[in-house]
């Protein structure tokens, strides 16, 4: 099965349409205390930010798939499926993100939440080699895969490293996956000159 420009459109519009899913899956946690006042607010504090930091990283996703697609030019089995395990990958983000909330950042759901983290990034490192492969050939798509692969690997490191350093605290854990995003919203980050051009 081989299709173009048409086909690639309706590989991103499902996509699209399942994180916009997996987004609303997450927001639909964020439930309102039945009690009055901020201190029962309050309490939902691990909640919320176990929400925003999975809301960044699906939003990075959807930014990066999106630009990852521009560069593909036809359609074939290989990106249909991993295509698919990508979304799966995404798609155990919101019950990491709330298990990761409802234990308050405990030592075991950071763990999970960091293994839910390592897998998109890991999916997505041949759904790029794919569309690298099959895709435009032209100078913009090299450089642009040039730098998202060597960010790729950066940010698969320090989710490895987020695994072990949560073992001696979680917020080290979570300030690992915490630096992964500022990574990717930098426009230009130190990686992108690394090992020269």
């Amino acid at each position: 099965m081989e299709e173009g420009q048409p086909g690639i459109g309706r590989v991103e519009a499902f996509s699209d349409g399942v994180l916009a899913i997996i987004i609303t899956i997450m927001v639909l946690e964020l439930k309102a205390p039945e009690e009055p006042g901020l201190d029962h607010l309050w309490r939902l504090w691990p909640t919320f930010v176990a929400y925003a930091l999975s809301f960044a990283y699906v939003g990075i996703y959807w930014v990066n798939h999106h630009r990852l697609l521009s560069h593909a030019t036809r359609v074939t089995n290989a990106l249909v499926w991993l295509n698919l395990a990508l979304l799966f990958t995404l798609s155990l983000i919101p019950f990491s993100t709330a298990y990761l909330g409802t234990q308050h950042f405990s030592r075991d759901a950071t763990l999970l939440y960091m293994a839910t983290m390592l897998l998109p990034s890991l999916a997505y490192v041949p759904l790029q080699r794919v569309i690298h492969a099959t895709g435009s050939q032209s100078a913009a798509a090299k450089t642009y895969h040039r730098q998202t692969i060597r960010k790729g690997l950066v940010a698969t490191g320090l989710y490895i490293a987020g695994l072990g350093l949560t073992f001696v605290s979680p917020w080290l854990g979570i300030a690992s996956a915490l630096i992964v995003a500022v990574l990717w919203f930098l426009p230009h980050s130190p990686i992108d000159g690394l090992f020269g051009d």
